[in-house]
């Protein structure tokens, strides 16, 4: 891959990948090893893990968005070491055998919506450009944000506001979306978040009133939250000895979900009580590695979305599948 061709598409984006130097730094243990970047996005964690493989290092990316797998695609085409996977990290199982692998040093996920999908208001994920209210990550996929308000029982719409956006004004919002679907449904990002705007009696300062919305509906239509539970379980299942699953989460909701999990594999079984156990029965197969990692001053400055990360690492330290390496 030649300088020039790294500096035109993908450099443009390189500088919106959230925590890049310190998520590859913890992921890549092993020139010649075998990773994942599960969210590929446009390609900034992909390309500096590439700069730090050997010649018999490898990397397969995986990403819902067509556009990111056109990016992706390209990406491949100029780097031999590189696999493509369209789907979600969900399913790791699937993506991870078809490059005819059985075992990886390394898994990388990058959580949530990607700058490019943000500023694309064609996508309809942010309420400050007007846009299609569309929202999916894979467009391919239905039902569109718009669709699921245009037909969705308005509990069912106030649960999914509470429930993903910790939205304290969810029913006034969803009792809001069913009156106003009644002579004309919700079509594009600015009509839902100025309904928000007049639905919710109090401002919190320094954020609009249609954060939380816009949140919620996109986790929900893109089973975010359900992906994330799934691809982690997969992922530790995949990682060698030694081999390291590095999650960027940018909402409570994730990392709660990423912390909890990676906290309660390194604690190992918990037992009850009295049970009479080896030691060996009571260690765990995983450690953490450091405490939680958030942007710096410096970081935060140059992107603000980095401002929300937080980066956990977790480690497998066992013995098992030892064989697998040579997959």
């Amino acid at each position: 891959m030649t300088a020039e061709r790294r500096e035109d598409p993908a450099e443009q984006y390189r500088h919106r990948s959230v925590l890049l130097d310190s998520a590859v730094d913890f992921l890549v243990t092993d020139p010649g090893g075998r990773y994942v970047d599960g969210t590929f996005g446009r390609g900034g964690h992909s390309r500096l893990i590439l700069e730090r493989l050997g010649e018999t290092g490898a990397l397969l990316g995986i990403d819902k968005d067509p556009r990111a797998i056109e990016s992706a695609k390209r990406l491949s085409e100029e780097d031999g070491r590189f696999g493509v996977f369209h789907g979600s990290f969900a399913g790791l199982d699937q993506a991870i055998d078809q490059q005819g692998w059985s075992a990886v040093q390394g898994i990388l996920l990058d959580l949530g919506v990607s700058s490019p999908q943000l500023d694309d208001a064609e996508r309809g994920f942010s309420f400050m450009r007007n846009g299609p209210l569309d929202m999916r990550m894979n467009p391919e996929q239905p039902p569109s944000a718009a669709q699921w308000l245009a037909e969705a029982d308005e509990q069912d719409i106030a649960n999914v506001i509470f429930r993903y956006g910790e939205e304290r004004f969810s029913r006034r919002i969803a009792r809001q979306v069913v009156e106003r679907r009644k002579d004309k449904p919700l079509e594009t990002t600015h009509e839902l978040a100025e309904l928000v705007a007049a639905a919710v009696p109090k401002k919190e300062k320094h954020k609009h009133p249609a954060t939380r919305t816009f949140q919620a509906i996109r986790i929900f239509i893109n089973r975010e939250l359900e992906d994330l539970e799934a691809g982690l379980e997969v992922a530790v299942d995949r990682l060698l000895p030694g081999g390291r699953l590095v999650v960027i989460s940018f909402h409570s909701l994730e990392d709660r979900l990423v912390k909890r999990f990676m906290r309660d594999l390194a604690r190992g079984p918990r037992l009850p009580k009295g049970v009479p156990v080896t030691a060996e029965q009571e260690e765990s197969g995983f450690r953490l590695v450091g405490k939680a990692m958030k942007a710096d001053a410096r970081e935060v400055d140059d992107n603000v979305r980095a401002r929300s990360a937080v980066m956990r690492v977790l480690e497998r330290v066992d013995k098992q599948n030892t064989s697998q390496g040579s997959a």
